[in-house]
């Protein structure tokens, strides 16, 4: 038996007889390093978003990218003259079939996510979900069940988590340094792209959704949301929504989403007892600032003392810049090989579901509180 081939043969049996993981081993003799091969991949739809995973995928040595599938037929054209050792297929079955495929990543559109997703899990495959995880919340619980019970990965693109600002301004909370966060407000706006199929709530809010609930580690507990459609309003789709998420111990988020708005806003702002924090994606250098801001009780309660205002200095961090995207999909590789359930995973996937889910009733009963459900 070859050296590799000791060393696989030494892998733990969830990895044996499917392609191997990168992995570093060492031997017991002189504490060399060997290397196994990565990740057998799959892109499933490389039109829009998906383009980019392919692109990332194709990029890093810890993945093999066997696949790229997709109905249509220019698109498979396009990526087979971009990427000619990489097969394309029409047809999920094809790659399914093909033991050599550890990981799937689904980046078609939304309404197709969950039969592709329950596919792939039943089939032994971890899965990679871009976001919406699915339309509905009951579907997107039988998704993490599916995974739970097969022993798989499933992971969410969400892709903000993932962002070196976000990384650093979750680090600043849970270190104490905002002191306890009282609320948080969001505004993701532009003039355009304007969607047919879905509402500026069901595009856009994922996004501010998911990073709200990573930074106060919760889920909301309930979401009202009020919005108007103006440039299809026979249609109903709503061009701007405005929706507050109400979080356990008073905590609350607002959201303010739009693609009929003069401004390209992508800014969220943490206001804690303590400090404040911004983080503007818009901004090229300055994607994290914290305002030693606060207001300071009384001693006494008498009208004429009142609250004191404290301004301090503005830090803004030092960042260490990266591509979301290279560093999600690098962090669903690593969940791959380790078996460990990766920050955005299906868990919370799914009350990001729910939160949208619960926010498109509210829309439909003109702003009315909707009490979102707990567990599976």
């Amino acid at each position: 038996m070859s050296r590799n081939a000791a060393l696989t043969a030494r892998l733990p049996h969830k990895f044996r007889g499917r392609r191997p993981v990168l992995l570093s081993c060492r031997d017991e003799a002189g504490g060399r390093v060997s290397r196994v091969e990565p990740v057998g991949i799959a892109v499933v739809g490389a039109g829009g978003w998906g383009k980019n995973h392919v692109r990332n995928f194709a990029a890093v040595p810890e993945a093999d990218l066997r696949y790229i599938c997709d109905r249509d037929e220019g698109i498979r054209s396009t990526m087979a003259a971009l990427y000619p050792s990489v097969e394309t297929v029409a047809d999920l079955q094809a790659v399914l079939d093909d033991s050599a495929v550890s990981a799937i990543v689904v980046a078609t559109h939304a309404p197709s996510h969950f039969e592709l997703a329950a596919a792939a899990l039943r089939a032994g495959r971890d899965v990679f979900v871009e976001k919406p995880l699915c339309l509905s919340g009951e579907r997107a619980a039988t998704l993490c069940t599916l995974a739970e019970e097969s022993g798989r990965i499933l992971m969410v693109g969400h892709l903000l988590l993932y962002h070196p600002a976000v990384e650093r301004l979750k680090r600043l909370i849970d270190e104490g340094e905002l002191g306890d966060v009282l609320y948080i407000y969001a505004q993701r706006v532009n003039l355009g792209v304007v969607r047919r199929e879905e509402n500026a709530w069901w595009s856009l809010a994922p996004h501010d959704i998911s990073v709200a609930n990573y930074l106060l580690g919760a889920s909301p507990e309930a979401v009202s949301a009020t919005g108007s459609s103006y440039l299809q309003s026979e249609r109903g789709i709503e061009d701007v929504v405005f929706a507050t998420l109400h979080y356990p111990g008073g905590r609350m988020a607002h959201v303010h989403v739009s693609w009929l708005d003069p401004h390209k806003t992508r800014k969220l702002t943490v206001v804690g007892d303590r400090k404040m924090a911004v983080f503007d994606d818009t901004s090229a250098d300055q994607k994290l600032a914290v305002f030693d801001k606060g207001v300071e009780p009384p001693a006494t309660l008498t009208y004429e003392e009142g609250v004191r205002i404290r301004t301090g200095d503005i830090l803004i961090p030092a960042l260490k810049m990266a591509e979301p995207l290279r560093r999600e999909c690098l962090a669903f590789l690593e969940a791959v090989r380790t078996r460990k359930a990766p920050v955005a995973d299906g868990e919370a996937g799914l009350q990001v579901v729910r939160a949208l889910e619960g926010g498109a009733a509210s829309l439909e009963q003109g702003g009315a509180r909707i009490e979102l459900p707990r567990g599976r």
